[in-house]
């Protein structure tokens, strides 16, 4: 349970989901956690369940302005960072008017999804790389999805900020290998996943239960994935287990991808 000892780890999207197993399983092998978000008081909630390994800092990822302010602020406390883990995201169903097919789209809610979704992923990418120089191996792990290797005929900015952000991770991982500099970077790539994402799309009671059957039909071990099948595959890439480890993109999906199938309507994190 020592896998992370002594490495300072900060996480976006961190107040639930995805997010919230990660900062669990990494505090449990020993790292001090920054948990961040946007919902202060789910952020807040997961930062006193962890105890004194965590903090909570507000962050909205697409603003630059909160990443100068918060990278100032671990400089202050912790002179750097060791891991940094960019998962928050969105689909922009919910959060934004659409409509998110190509012909279609909505150019602002296009504009929404990616601002969050791949400009809080480059920015973080950015502020990762100045407070990691000075560790003796540093980790940036960026959560895409499966929906950024497959078509996503009507969830089209969703698609395409995933895509991009396991583009900008392998040059990432390069321009730092370039400067011989001590951070690496990977992707992950969650399908089928049950996270608070997937709510309003399931339902409720019966009809949760047979949607989610219908989910885990599609996929080849059939049964969804959980957060912390998630959270295992980032740990294994933020940890010294992976100094040899760099620019790959790691499919956490039941064996979806390990087919052939027809292109999922909805998106599939």
């Amino acid at each position: 349970m020592s896998r992370l000892k002594g490495k300072v780890a900060l996480i976006t999207g961190a107040a639930q989901g995805i997010g919230e197993a990660i900062a669990r399983e990494f505090a449990k092998q020993g790292a001090q956690i920054i948990v961040t978000d946007i919902n202060d008081d789910l952020g807040e909630k997961v930062a006193n369940l962890i105890g004194s390994q965590a903090e909570y800092v507000h962050l909205d990822v697409s603003q630059e302005s909160h990443w100068k302010s918060i990278s100032d602020y671990v400089k202050e406390k912790y002179a750097g960072l060791d891991i940094v883990v960019n998962n928050a995201g969105m689909t922009g169903f919910f959060e934004t008017p659409g409509p998110h097919d190509p012909e279609n789209l909505d150019l602002s809610s296009w504009h929404s999804v990616h601002q969050v979704n791949l400009d809080g992923v480059a920015l973080g990418c950015k502020y990762a790389i100045s407070l990691m120089k000075n560790s003796k191996g540093a980790s940036i792990v960026n959560i895409s999805s499966r929906s950024g290797l497959v078509g996503i005929p009507a969830c089209v900015a969703y698609a395409s900020s995933k895509a991009a952000v396991r583009n900008h991770t392998k040059s990432v991982a390069l321009y730092c290998a370039e400067k011989s500099y001590p951070i690496r970077c990977n992707s992950i790539h969650p399908g089928a996943i049950l996270t608070p994402m997937w709510d309003a799309m399931l339902g409720e009671g019966t009809a949760r239960e047979q949607a989610i059957k219908s989910v885990a039909s599609d996929v080849p071990l059939g049964v969804m994935g959980t957060p912390q099948d998630v959270a295992f595959a980032a740990l294994y890439l933020a940890s010294d287990e992976a100094k040899y480890v760099t620019g790959i993109e790691l499919n956490i999906d039941g064996g979806i991808l390990a087919g052939s199938a027809a292109a999922p309507s909805k998106a599939s994190e």
